[in-house]
């Protein structure tokens, strides 16, 4: 078992309230011509961001270098899970020519790697895939040499819908598992922990390169994290993430711990070890940091 640093008891944690947000936690504003240039291009296109609606720290990093992570199918949520900053509620948003503009915007913004994700949308029989069969079929057309990673959300087992969402020729396939098996009904509670798991197993066997995300600091133990990097290993899982949770509002799940980036260096290793080909483990990541090197992996 790897030594972790000393962190504040939940008697400790009461009486002194949520830590401190550490140095190590503090981003810069997005700021410069380039961030300017990708907003502009976001708001004419009528197009969501996730970094938008996700409160992503490294929105104005990314932005700068001129790329963002597109969210289609509206940015209404069906579920409502504690962790995340999207709206929920009932969406009403679905939009045919979506694909059409985001394969535009790609191509305006001269983009080498794109990242789509989407809110899940329950409602749907088909939970949006034909939506994402096109938007990426759509960008390939448009721009042949740009890759592409989908962050897809739970199909809900409708897994005819899976093949569908995962068919059209991206080179990534990613699928957050966001936390260890025992917070799941308080973090994820309309998502299973062993659908997730299937979910990923059934994108490795059609034979893409998968990769998923957990977030720390939820409360979390060393023993369930290493258990839920066995089980993504055991099922296919290529690439790993590991982030700092961040509280979106008071209403959403408390940060239980700030975790150091020397755990989060020596949590990398231990994803190693157990046969995950990369493993990108900080504070500041998310699921689409750096995400053009999870191309090739």
């Amino acid at each position: 078992m790897i030594e972790l640093p000393v962190i504040p008891s939940e008697q400790q944690r009461s009486r002194a309230g949520v830590p401190k947000r550490p140095d190590w936690l503090r981003v810069k504003l997005p700021i410069g011509p380039e961030y300017a240039k990708v907003r502009k291009l976001v708001d004419e296109h009528k197009l969501h961001t996730i970094c938008e609606s996700g409160n992503c720290p490294n929105m104005g990093e990314c932005w700068g270098a001129g790329t963002a992570t597109f969210m289609i199918l509206g940015n209404v949520c069906t579920r409502s899970c504690t962790f995340c900053a999207v709206a929920t509620g009932r969406p009403t948003e679905y939009d045919t020519d979506e694909p059409r503009r985001v394969a535009e915007a790609i191509v305006l913004m001269k983009v080498k790697h794109a990242v789509l994700t989407s809110v899940n949308r329950d409602e749907l029989k088909d939970r949006g895939a034909e939506i994402w069969y096109q938007t990426v079929r759509l960008i390939k057309e448009a721009s042949p040499a740009t890759t592409i990673e989908t962050l897809i959300p739970d199909t809900k087992g409708n897994w005819e819908a899976l093949e569908r969402m995962i068919s059209a020729g991206q080179e990534v396939v990613s699928h957050n598992m966001e936390t260890v098996e025992r917070l799941y009904r308080r973090v994820r509670p309309q998502a299973r922990y062993e659908r997730s798991l299937e979910q990923i197993r059934r994108t490795k066997e059609y034979g893409q390169r998968t990769k998923s995300g957990i977030m720390l600091g939820l409360g979390e133990t060393y023993d369930e994290l290493v258990k839920a990097m066995d089980d993504l290993a055991a099922n296919g899982l290529d690439i790993l993430t590991l982030g700092q949770y961040l509280q979106p509002t008071k209403m959403h799940h408390e940060v239980i711990e700030w975790i150091h980036p020397e755990t989060f260096a020596k949590y990398r290793e231990e994803g190693l070890k157990r046969g995950l080909k990369y493993v990108e483990s900080g504070p500041l990541v998310r699921s689409s940091y750096h995400a053009e090197k999870h191309v090739h992996v």
